[in-house]
């Protein structure tokens, strides 16, 4: 690229870092070598996996399994993708489900093609801008917990769309591994159970959560226990093979509309009647002789094209993973493109102008920017995981599909259809509630992103599929809110720029920086070496356990890799 070298001159708290004596910078480089820059070798074994004729990484083993079995019996990447997305919105309940809505993007090797399909949950058409105003003040509460933040589902709508466009098989043959896991029930992992623990008391108030999740006695169930979710598997059962017609249009849309009303919702009969998923162009960039494809916006994966632009040609490999001098240069970066992410919502509603934010000329004046680092806001609280849940699936023909889903918080709106063992996203919380007043995630609201009648919320989602040569050579994704954007940077720089594996790429401690609050959220795991020397250049740092979840699978001819994420558990599983 014309503007590649842009970036080789280093920021101010760079400078500083490399001013220091050649002693100091000898100990921070053998405190590095002697400490665990990885904790790959801990990570359970089901969490990374090799295969020659197919892969599937999800934040569920039985879930990627289940896309596994269907890649065993004939389907393709897309009919895994779509069962394990299915069996994983059963088996982990509290980020994902029939309930809510997501983004896919699609490789098909016959056409060397990409296709991004976005089936978002869209605002009801009785919203308002000033829906969440009460008495002249913006409570945010109230898009985050209960009816008023149900936004219209997706998933059915997309999984359909998907599977009649790109699949081979019916709708209830890839069905099955999900209604048998709800039916027969299912063992809760360690994530899902202390996310039933931690929200117990919510969902104690709400009967269709009480009764799959709580013992008789009301105390939450545990991690090795079973859960049973029989009325989500008759429902999955009763779409048949045309789940369009029955979840938008037919009895499950009668009880749907028929709770909301009961409940005070705005959701109605029209809205998931005219409710639409929508096929779009994928967006790209380069980085380092690949290409790297995304989701367009409403998801955020032009932000990741952004940040790997402005770190093209940076000679990364040369300053060793997550060294200070490469963590201050990402911090820069990560800032810079979160601070163009407020230009970023759906753009059926407001002109995003994507091509532009791609551009040499942009990326060249957001290097510019990380350059000159502005004026730092006070920290905000520590981030943690949220409601998403994430999948890759490569098969025998060269496909492959990158696929994120959710029902935004955990257990989205603390509220279910108990009939139909539907869980309701509260995605509303992911609009502007107001201008200036943070998300759950703590970013501010603009108006690019306020509440609009069928408009879709800004979204952190953002799965990428990675060529060189025109052919996938690694695909990647997570969930966790904003630390999805960054998480999916860090592993993709860990694979292209320092030629990591992708069990030691996730492995990796990480960091996140979004420009508002102005602080970096530092994984424990990273060296206390590091996290001083970040310190002496002048970040404030907030170290957390861990920074949301992210999967990875390498792509070579007969020659798959895959890794779940061991911060969230999960599995990889390959044949």
């Amino acid at each position: 690229m014309a503007v590649s070298k842009a970036l080789m001159s280093m920021p101010r708290r760079i400078q500083f870092f490399a001013a220091c004596s050649r002693a100091i910078a000898l100990l921070l480089a053998l405190a590095l070598f002697i400490a665990p820059c990885s904790n790959a070798d801990s990570a359970a074994p089901q969490t990374s996996a090799v295969g020659v004729h197919g892969m599937v990484v999800s934040e569920s083993d039985d879930a990627a399994h289940a896309g596994v079995e269907i890649l065993k019996q004939g389907g393709n990447a897309v009919d895994a993708a779509l069962a394990t997305e299915l069996a994983v919105g059963v088996t982990n309940p509290a980020a994902c489900g029939i309930g809510g809505g997501g983004f896919m993007l699609i490789y098909i090797a016959k056409v060397r093609h990409f296709y991004a399909l976005d089936y978002r949950e869209t605002a009801p058409l009785q919203s308002r801008p000033d829906m969440y105003i009460r008495n002249g003040k913006p409570d945010e509460d109230l898009a985050r917990d209960g009816i008023l933040g149900v936004g219209v589902p997706g998933e059915i709508a997309g999984i359909d769309a998907a599977l009649r466009r790109f699949g081979t098989m019916k709708f209830q043959q890839i069905a099955a591994p999900a209604e048998k896991l709800a039916g027969d029930g299912y063992v809760a992992s360690e994530h899902l159970g202390k996310e039933i623990e931690t929200l117990a008391p919510k969902l104690k108030s709400d009967p269709g959560l009480s009764q799959v999740f709580l013992k008789p006695d009301g105390s939450p169930l545990k991690a090795g226990d079973t859960i049973v979710a029989k009325n989500l598997a008759a429902t999955l059962k009763g779409l048949g093979n045309d789940p369009v017609t029955n979840f938008y249009r037919g009895e499950v849309a009668a009880a749907l509309v028929a709770f909301m009303k009961a409940h005070g919702g705005l959701l109605t009969a029209a809205d998931l009647a005219n409710y639409r998923p929508d096929w779009r162009d994928p967006i790209h960039h380069r980085y380092e002789g690949y290409d790297v494809y995304a989701m367009p916006p409403p998801s955020s994966g032009g932000v990741v094209l952004e940040m790997l632009g402005a770190l093209d040609s940076g000679h990364l490999a040369g300053l060793g993973v997550n060294s200070p001098p490469y963590l201050a240069r990402l911090i820069e970066v990560m800032r810079q493109g979160f601070i163009d992410r407020e230009q970023y919502a759906d753009p059926s509603f407001v002109g995003v102008e994507i091509q532009k934010l791609l551009t040499d000329s942009h990326i060249l004046e957001l290097r510019e920017r990380a350059m000159h680092p502005k004026t730092s806001p006070p920290p905000p609280a520590a981030a943690h995981d949220h409601g998403t849940t994430n999948l890759l699936v490569a098969d025998k023909d060269g496909n492959v599909v990158a696929l994120t889903t959710t029902i935004n918080t955990v257990f989205g709106a603390k509220m279910s259809v108990p009939e139909l063992g539907i869980i309701l996203n509260d995605e509303m919380d992911d609009f502007a509630v107001a201008p200036g007043v943070p998300n759950a995630y703590h970013l501010e609201g603009e108006l690019a992103n306020q509440v609009r009648p069928g408009k879709r919320p800004l979204s952190s989602m953002t799965p990428i599929i990675v060529t060189k040569n025109g052919k996938p050579v690694m695909t990647t994704g997570g969930s966790g809110g904003p630390t999805i954007i960054s998480g999916v940077l860090q592993v993709a720089l860990n694979i292209l720029a320092f030629h990591l594996d992708a069990t030691s790429a996730v492995a990796e401690p990480r960091i996140h920086e979004q420009a508002a609050p102005d602080v970096v959220i530092v994984e424990q795991a990273m060296p206390a070496a590091t996290r001083s020397a970040l310190e002496q250049m002048g970040y404030k740092l907030k170290v957390v356990p861990n920074l949301g979840a992210v999967g990875a699978i390498t792509i070579a001819p007969a020659n798959l890799h895959g890794a779940a994420d061991p911060r969230k558990g999960g599995g990889a599983v390959g044949y």
